[in-house]
């Protein structure tokens, strides 16, 4: 505290209140990450926006580019090859050798757990081509949604389906096959593909409903100098930014198969198993869902429709309880601090939640304000920026 303060016996009443401060910053570490929003989980720039690497790109970039057109031809002989013969221990091991020269390079952690006999896998979304990546691993089939089958549809990998109306019916049936060797579904319940890197969207229920067990499994890509996946980008492109860098890791590590508990919903079901796999990839599970990303998205494309941050003179509305709240400790302020202006006292406690701190940002001078006993002299002054400030002006010419 300032030893030339201008607000006598603020001193005592200021030890008087840390007696019975409402602020606890032991119990505020205790409480858990607020979960990230959209713009944490999905990235709108390709390049990095540190220099250095920026820098390393560019030198790169020649490289890159005769990777590209090299990669170009030698996928197609992929693509050839992966038609040609049947699913089979053989084929996945050709394949993927030969993805391994595209840059994609398949790795999988703990595959003594894969159980062969669950014929539902459950994964979290990075890039699209997940279901290719695991399908080097393990045989599976990943049904394509809101799309209707074509050749695209097949070429990529997917499993033609009629209609969505249909979709976990059709999907009921498929597992209920009996044929040998039974081929398990790879969904991804999240439905849209985030950057892998801080949390999860919400998983979809209708993916639990089709069995009452499931196998999940976690999905982690790295990939030098770019992006992984960027929110707009289409297959395409991505497919092209993964022919260009040196090289895609995907890390695929099987976890135990999840029973369905007796009495619990497929949202229940859903929930449990998303909590579970954000565990194991030291992430958070959230409420968001691919219509956030398409918000989001929007609000990338349109930067009018952002939400723009509230001004010091236009707060945002507070619910009644918080504005209860921050009233009374506001109050409490304005008892240590009475020369301080209540809006002021207010619009800090609304930032900073701390009644300790606001009193120290007003007597440390953080806070701009003009208190409301100064002299008129004093008044012809637009602002003050500190209390010790304010106490040395004595007139127009101090």
């Amino acid at each position: 505290m300032p030893k030339d303060s201008a607000f006598p016996g603020v001193p005592a009443a200021l030890r008087r209140w840390r007696r019975h401060r409402p602020c606890f910053p032991e119990a505020a570490a205790m409480e858990p990450p607020p979960a990230p929003g959209p713009e944490r989980l999905f990235d709108s720039h390709r390049l990095p926006s540190d220099g250095f690497l920026l820098l390393a790109l560019l030198l790169y970039a020649p490289v890159g580019l005769c990777l590209l057109v090299l990669r170009l031809f030698l996928g197609l002989h992929v693509f050839l090859v992966s038609c040609a013969l049947p699913d089979s221990v053989l084929r996945r091991f050709v394949v993927r050798t030969m993805c391994a020269v595209l840059g994609l390079v398949a790795r999988q952690e703990d595959s003594g757990l894969r159980d062969h006999r669950v014929r539902v896998l459950i994964s979290n979304h990075v890039t699209p081509f997940d279901h290719n990546i695991v399908n080097l691993l393990t045989t599976c089939s990943t049904p394509l949604l809101n799309s209707p089958p074509s050749f695209v549809c097949w070429s990529r990998g997917f499993m033609e389906m009629d209609r969505r109306v249909e979709l976990v019916e059709s999907l009921k049936k498929f597992c209920a096959s009996t044929r040998l060797p039974p081929t398990p579904l790879l969904l991804f319940p999240e439905e849209e593909a985030t950057n892998g890197r801080e949390g999860l969207l919400r998983f979809s229920s209708w993916p639990f409903s089709i069995q009452d067990v499931v196998q999940p499994l976690t999905l982690q890509v790295q990939r030098p100098l770019v992006s992984v996946t960027v929110s707009d980008a289409s297959w395409v492109s991505e497919l092209l930014w993964s022919l260009f860098v040196p090289f895609t890791v995907y890390q695929v590590r099987w976890l135990h198969p999840v029973h369905r508990q007796l009495g619990e919903e497929n949202e229940e079901f859903a929930l449990r198993v998303q909590q579970l796999v954000a565990k194991e990839l030291g992430q958070i599970g959230t409420r968001l869902t691919p219509s956030d990303k398409a918000e989001h998205m929007k609000r990338q494309r349109h930067p009018r429709l952002r939400p723009q941050p509230a001004q010091s003179s236009f707060p945002s509305s507070p619910s009644p309880s918080s504005d209860v709240q921050l009233t009374t400790l506001a109050q409490r302020v304005k008892e240590v601090l009475p020369h301080v202006p209540l809006n002021v006292i207010q619009r800090d406690l609304a930032r900073t939640g701390c009644v300790d701190l606001t009193i120290t940002n007003l007597l440390e001078g953080a806070v701009a304000f003009m208190p409301e006993d100064v002299s008129e002299g004093s008044q012809s002054l637009p602002s003050a920026s500190a209390p010790k400030e304010i106490q040395r002006e004595t007139g127009p010419g101090g």
